[in-house]
Order: structure tokens, then sequence, then C-alpha cells
């Protein structure tokens, strides 16, 4: 009987040892998630605004980054960015029509810079 009490005590203990285990493993899964998800917030920010549909919005770094997207439809862009300083330019045809310098941008943090649109609509009309 006592090599059957002491089979059982162990199994038990491997049980309750494999189960400290997962749980372990688990809450370190979960803490190196949260680190990698504050990290890469704790990393970016956004350049965000208005301006003509269809024009450019380039922006560059004071350490060399250069970015383009078009502006949507509705007259928007944004960019995510590294936190950096910037200079946000507007290009229409190939030509740049106005530029904001020195842009700080803040961790986890967005920028808003609009640039004027003709007539204050920057979206495309329904017709066209």
């Amino acid at each position: 009987m006592k090599g059957f009490e002491r089979f059982k005590i162990g199994s038990h203990a491997r049980r309750a040892s494999f189960s400290r285990s997962v749980a372990m493993v688990t809450l370190g899964l979960c803490g190196v998630a949260a680190f990698t998800t504050a990290q890469a917030q704790g990393t970016t920010a956004s350049i965000f605004g208005q301006a003509p549909a269809g024009a450019t919005v380039t922006v560059s770094s004071v350490t060399g980054l250069h970015r383009h997207i078009t502006v949507d439809a509705k007259g928007r862009y944004k960019l995510a960015l590294p936190v950096s300083v910037y200079s946000v330019m507007l290009e229409k045809d190939g030509k740049t029509v106005d530029t904001r310098a020195n842009i700080p941008l803040t961790v986890g943090r967005g920028m808003e810079i609009d640039f004027a649109c003709p007539n204050d609509q920057c979206a495309v009309s329904e017709g066209g």
C-alpha cells in the first residue's frame, strides 16, 4: 500500500508542478506581449490632417526619413511615424506649394497639420 500512496502523491505533485509551469509560461508570454505593445507605442506618433484631395503630403525628418502619402478623396491624410522632428510639405503636380517646418512628434501622440484647400473644400465633389 505504501508504494501506491507514494505514487499517488508523486503524481499529484507532478500535476501541480506542471500546472505551475504552464501558469508561469502564460504569465511570461502576457508580459512579453504587454512589453512589445508598450515599446511600439513608446516610439511612434502620427501626423494627420486635411489637404486638397489628390495632393501629395511628404514628410522629412531631421534624421533623414522621407515618407509620402496621397490625400484621400475626403481630403484627409495620416502617417504613422517614428518620434522625431519633421518638415511637412504639400505637393501638387510635382511642385511644393506649402511647407510646415520643425514639427516635433511626441511619443504616442498625433500632430494635426492642415493645409489650405480651394474654397475651403478639401474633398472631391460628388460630381467629379
